[in-house]
């Protein structure tokens, strides 16, 4: 029983250290294999100069980086997780071709310090897995047009505003971000929606990559009319410009034709401000007009039939253009830069690190792996219950083991003297032939013992014994009968406890383990199965350690009970027997018994 309690003790010494030298968990079995990619603003990365909130990322795969190899067709099993290994972030793969070696995908990070690196985990490896891409999860709803165009004949807005744009397209292969626009003097026109209308005073942002085919005056990459209400985008003889109205921004370095430029204009609070490569280029101090007709992607919209145009109409803007974004807020100057200086070829914000494949961890260790420190709490205090448990079983069990051994020796002895008086047991002990197991271990020897005082007290071997004194004998058995079933019956209440309080403390960290669950997938914005599977199933583990500490505590137990209620019921039997043969043996009115030899 020793040997079984040590090595329980060192199966569940090297469970804890396989859990207390894991890395970041892997996230489910199913996966095979996973890559590191590392999101770091800081001055060894982009050096944005802030932190940044939700952001979409772009993951750009290519030969170089990733080997294309175990990926299911279209890239539908790749999953990114969160650097907390748990949370599944939403993602959109807006072109994947592992024949050419090339994949663009965005990626939704809930957010990104300026200061401090993190680690994103994109899994592939699942050929059963469904696709999961969303672009409308990836893009906030303040985001009101998007366009990736890479759909093919036909561009389409990623969000759920369902802003597509209508007019004649032309794909341009090679843009900046795999496949984009090409406009040579036929526009793409927005529609006029509610969800792209602009208040009087409202915010806004508007940006895109650009790549001007030809330089020449006042050009036109967005615009919007509405009667004497004017907002332009343009560039004029390559440089660029915002108008609202009358009002035009100042003179900044021209673009070079040919080359991919980020363009970017906010408006709030009262200005309007111009953002090339992601930093700030001029503004003007003006408010945004009314504008709820519709916009136009390279060209001007033009006046309404019989209007004069206090703004001369602008030229069609010649070129590529492409990651159109609309949004209903003025996005912060951060999050611009990190559009110009990460959606490049060259980014510095996101790097990849070397593939890992799955060690073939089974399930359960993937539940080990993903339980939060709440749930370890709960384990370790039922793993400190289930040790105490079979601590007191084992020693019970050894103990009731030995006594019920010494017993039945003891009572091969007594019967050998059935007739002899009941002083015979005394002489083998005298001479040293009792065996010592009975002296050291039977309770039914004890009893013998306390017998034989009382009788030594009374002098009874010359005199007899009265029914009083044979009763307070007995009384004298009794009492040691009772003491020793209480020493039985020590710690015996913790089994009990284990067995009625374990589940209950196991449920107790099943609940919080449930609730901590939703609570991070809701902050997370990421409630699906996939999300919340993990975390639900190491919270689960919770009432599982309960029962599996509970059961063998109350098999136990019964079993303890049965042989300690044996033990008494020897123990109660012998006093019966023992004070017949006193009251036969010692009755003064009865002649004395006559001794026998006894056998050793």
């Amino acid at each position: 029983m020793q040997r079984l309690l040590a090595l329980l003790l060192f199966c569940l010494s090297m469970c804890t250290l396989g859990t207390a030298r894991a890395d970041t968990p892997w996230w489910q079995a199913d996966w095979k294999y996973r890559k590191p990619i590392t999101v770091d603003a800081g001055p060894n990365g982009a050096a944005l100069g802030g932190n940044l909130g939700r952001t979409p990322v772009l993951v750009r795969l290519h030969t170089g980086n990733f080997a294309f190899d175990g990926v299911a067709d279209g890239g539908s099993d790749i999953r990114f997780i969160g650097a907390d290994g748990r949370t599944v972030l939403n993602h959109q793969v807006e072109q994947y071709d592992a024949s050419l070696g090339m994949a663009l995908i965005w990626v939704d990070v809930p957010a990104i310090s300026g200061t401090a690196p993190q680690t994103l985990w994109m899994y592939y490896g699942n050929a059963g897995a469904p696709a999961a891409g969303n672009g409308q999860r990836v893009f906030d709803p303040d985001y009101s047009a998007v366009y990736h165009f890479a759909e093919g004949n036909e561009p389409r807005d990623t969000t759920a505003y369902v802003n597509h744009p209508s007019g004649p397209f032309k794909a341009a292969d090679g843009a900046i971000i795999g496949r984009g626009a090409q406009l040579a003097g036929q526009p793409l026109h927005l529609p006029g929606s509610p969800s792209l209308a602009i208040t009087a005073n409202g915010a806004m942002t508007v940006s895109a990559w650009i790549k001007p085919a030809q330089l020449g005056p006042d050009q036109a990459v967005y615009s919007r009319r509405e009667g004497d209400n004017v907002l332009i985008i343009g560039l004029d003889n390559g440089v660029p410009y915002v108008r609202v109205n009358q009002q035009r921004s100042q003179p900044v370095p021209a673009l070079a034709a040919g080359q991919w430029a980020h363009l970017a204009v906010t408006a709030s609070d009262g200005a309007v401000v111009l953002y090339v490569g992601g930093r700030e280029a001029t503004r003007i101090e003006a408010s945004l007009p009314a504008l709820a007709g519709e916009a136009l992607l390279g060209a001007d919209v033009a006046p309404a039939a019989g209007a004069t145009a206090a703004v001369a109409m602008a030229q069609p803007f010649l070129g590529d253009i492409d990651e159109v974004r609309v949004s209903k807020v003025a996005r912060p100057a951060t999050q611009l830069l990190a559009d110009a200086s990460a959606q490049g070829a060259e980014s510095r914000l996101v790097a990849f690190g070397e593939d890992e494949q799955s060690a073939g961890v089974s399930h359960f260790g993937f539940i080990l792996k993903a339980m939060p420190v709440d749930a370890w709490v709960v384990v370790a205090m039922l793993g400190l219950m289930l040790l105490l448990s079979w601590a007191i079983m084992i020693t019970k069990s050894r103990y009731f083991g030995i006594v019920a051994k010494a017993n039945e020796a003891f009572t091969v002895q007594y019967r050998k003297v059935t007739g002899a008086p009941v002083a015979s047991l005394q002489a083998l002990e005298r001479t040293g032939t009792l065996a010592p197991q009975i002296r050291e271990s039977s309770t039914l020897w004890r009893l013998y013992r306390i017998a034989m005082e009382e009788m030594d007290g009374r002098g009874s071997h010359h005199h007899g014994l009265t029914a009083a004194a044979i009763t307070s004998i007995r009384a004298s058995m009794d009492a040691e009968v009772t003491r020793e079933t209480e020493r039985m019956s020590k710690r015996m209440n913790w089994l009990s406890t284990t067995i009625e309080g374990a589940p209950y403390i196991g449920l107790f960290g099943t609940v919080i383990g449930i609730m901590l669950v939703f609570v991070v997938a809701a902050m997370a914005g990421a409630v699906d199965i996939n999300s919340v599977a993990p975390g639900m199933a190491a919270a689960l583990l919770c009432t599982a350690a309960g029962l599996g500490v509970a059961i063998p505590a109350l098999f136990g137990y019964n079993w303890l009970a049965s042989r300690a209620e044996a033990i008494a019921a020897d123990m109660s039997v012998f006093v019966d027997e023992f004070t017949a043969r006193l009251a036969e043996e010692f009755d003064r009115s009865a002649p004395a018994a006559v001794a026998r030899p006894v056998q050793a």
